[in-house]
């Protein structure tokens, strides 16, 4: 059930829900915003446990908008209805879908997931910009990536612009953070063949096996890949490049290397 229309930009809720556009307070509080009714979908479609919910009914327009509210609904979720000029101050940036949530930040841990036989894994270790995040679990998601591993985090997983890079498949792809260590020593017990992204001591991506359980390990454009990744159980593997620049975007070479993945498992299924 929602509350008489909340009108007062400084009313305690609304001043509370806005702090969560810094990183410390959605570390400390273990709170995060989803900003839009498609990101809202996903997230629900994938149990993310929802606070409070904000919503201004005229800027409910679309079937997205709609489907959303029906389901925030079902779900009995607590909702706050806003005027716009509140809604403007609790969107981020020029986005007015009608649509806000608190959600309470979802911890997968590696012991958490439970992947096929045949898994491909995205690993990132150390990619400190959150659109770059969101765009690589986008293509995984699109790839059909089963699962996306953040190795050394530099970015803050739940930063709006990661969601919204993502177009909210970061609900949709499974998604744990640990050291690198950890997740070398995680990847060889459960038996992944693992594939970094490099240019030196590496075969050119093409002539990678990416069948079976793999997983893609990808780092940062400025600093690479950390040592951890440089030992004899992982394999490099390198695109060409023929132009000036030396590498490509991460999430650019992510998607190359997901959807080679994918045209190889395809043709094997196929054969």
């Amino acid at each position: 059930m929602s509350e008489p229309t909340i009108t007062s930009l400084q009313n305690p809720r609304v001043k509370n829900a806005v702090r969560l556009r810094s990183a410390r307070q959605r570390t400390s509080r273990e709170r995060f915003l989803i900003d839009g009714a498609r990101e809202l979908l996903l997230a629900m479609a994938a149990g993310v446990e929802l606070e409070e919910v904000f919503v201004c009914p005229p800027l409910c327009r679309d079937d997205d908008a709609r489907q959303a509210r029906a389901k925030l609904d079902a779900l009995r979720a607590r909702q706050w209805h806003v005027a716009p000029a509140v809604f403007e101050k609790l969107a981020f940036g020029e986005r007015a879908e009608g649509l806000l949530a608190v959600a309470v930040t979802p911890r997968l841990r590696l012991s958490d997931l439970r992947l096929p036989d045949d898994a491909l894994v995205a690993v990132l270790e150390g990619i400190e910009k959150p659109g770059n995040v969101g765009a690589v679990l986008r293509s995984a998601d699109g790839a059909g990536v089963s699962a996306a591993i953040v190795a050394d985090g530099g970015t803050d997983l739940y930063n709006p612009n990661a969601i919204r890079a993502s177009l909210g498949t970061i609900f949709t792809v499974p998604v744990c953070a640990a050291t690198s260590k950890e997740t070398l020593a995680w990847l060889l017990a459960e038996g992944f063949r693992i594939v970094a992204a490099r240019l030196q001591d590496a075969r050119p991506y093409t002539e990678i096996n990416f069948r079976g359980r793999v997983a893609i390990v990808l780092g940062s454009e400025a600093a690479g890949l950390s040592p951890a990744w440089q030992t004899s159980d992982v394999r490099g593997a390198k695109l060409p490049q023929l132009g000036r620049a030396d590498s490509l975007n991460v999430s650019a070479a992510a998607a190359v290397l997901f959807y080679e993945a994918l045209r190889q498992r395809n043709e094997t299924a196929g054969s």
